[in-house]
């Protein structure tokens, strides 16, 4: 990824989702030939001149400092993602693609055996699947069953027939998908397994580009899915993400329920014939 065009995408992205009125800014009477702000007037918001932020936005402005990058933050209404991905494009130096693969260490295995009542799985950087528990290979798909480089959750967002039907609101979480791989992308520019995703994303999904295109960036920490699956029907799940300590880039998905709901029961369910299947084979 050329980090200078990724800069000045996102920063144009960015202004062009923000009206004059939302900032305060008072009419000056010229016509208005781009969606949202101009470059001046963010320039101004920020307390820069409008040539230094030109600069900014054609990469040609080296490291700018703290200050500069909060008063860019807030002058493009960033939230927490976005902001994080400004630092990554601006500040921070480029992180070189990991040479070693992720594992998921014994003790986090073990949590997942032991949250047997709900989807629980942990993802890795690309949102690679690195492991699931039987409840999670049952709501989503069977992830151990796929060949390693498909252990992959965008890819199924994306690209398995399966998830389309199963996913309940699926052009949303799909998107989300894409926006998690874009904050990815601002943190190892040269992860070549992330390129080739994209690349092959690009190529065999027909809403990807859009979505990639659009610059948006999230880090999903919380909220709410619905899954529709074959043998139990709707399942509505409380997700919560959370980053277990010894690698900053695995994150731990857990699919909670409220106890005594239809879910619950529909999971009680599920995990008993799946149980019983696996007790058979």
């Amino acid at each position: 990824m050329d980090r200078s065009r990724e800069l000045a995408d996102f920063l144009r992205s960015r202004r062009a989702r923000i009206t004059p009125d939302r900032t305060g800014l008072p009419a000056d009477g010229r016509a208005r030939r781009v969606p949202g702000l101009r470059r001046d007037e963010v320039a101004r918001l920020a307390g820069v001149s409008t040539e230094y932020y030109t600069r900014l936005e054609q990469g040609r402005a080296g490291n700018p400092s703290s200050e500069v990058t909060e008063a860019l933050a807030r002058a493009l209404d960033l939230d927490p993602a976005e902001r994080e991905h400004l630092i990554d494009l601006l500040v921070r130096p480029a992180r070189r693609a990991p040479i070693s693969p992720q594992r998921v260490r014994p003790g986090l295995h073990l949590m997942l055996q032991t949250l047997d009542s709900v989807p629980a799985f942990i993802l890795g950087r690309r949102t690679d699947v690195l492991a699931a528990n039987r409840l999670a290979r049952e709501v989503l798909t069977d992830f151990d069953a796929l060949p390693v480089p498909h252990r992959n959750l965008a890819r199924y967002y994306l690209l398995d027939p399966a998830a389309r039907s199963r996913t309940g609101d699926w052009e949303r979480i799909a998107a989300e998908t894409v926006a998690i791989l874009r904050l990815e992308a601002g943190r190892y520019p040269h992860d070549r397994r992330l390129a080739d995703l994209v690349g092959e994303l690009t190529l065999r999904s027909p809403e990807f580009s859009s979505w990639w295109n659009d610059h948006r960036v999230l880090r999903r920490t919380h909220g709410t899915k619905l899954y529709h699956h074959p043998l139990v029907g709707e399942l509505h799940f409380s997700y919560e993400s959370l980053q277990p300590p010894g690698d900053t880039d695995q994150t731990l998905c857990v699919y909670n329920v409220e106890p005594g709901s239809p879910t619950a029961r529909a999971l009680q369910l599920l995990a008993g014939w799946t149980g019983d299947v696996g007790a058979a084979t």
